[in-house]
């Protein structure tokens, strides 16, 4: 049976790549700032969303994702490389 899991059993392929960039941000960025950034953008994700997604425990949408990127000066393929 197919399950919706990346190879390594974790619910996105991106979120390591997002968590990586996240730190590599002129400041250093928390988890709550990348929320608050996101949440300026539009999307509705508290820190708490922002852990699970870096953790590969939460699934993104297309949409979450085209953001995220924005967000963070990246293109989408970028996060999923």
């Amino acid at each position: 049976m197919y399950k919706n899991k990346a190879f390594d059993g974790t619910n996105n392929i991106c979120g390591k790549r997002i968590k990586q960039l996240r730190e590599q941000m002129p400041e250093k960025t928390s988890q709550r700032q990348l929320s608050d950034m996101l949440q300026i953008a539009g999307l509705d994700v508290d820190k708490n969303a922002v852990q699970r997604i870096e953790s590969g425990e939460r699934f993104i949408t297309d949409i979450e994702l085209r953001v995220i990127a924005k967000v963070l000066g990246v293109t989408y393929q970028e996060l999923l490389d």
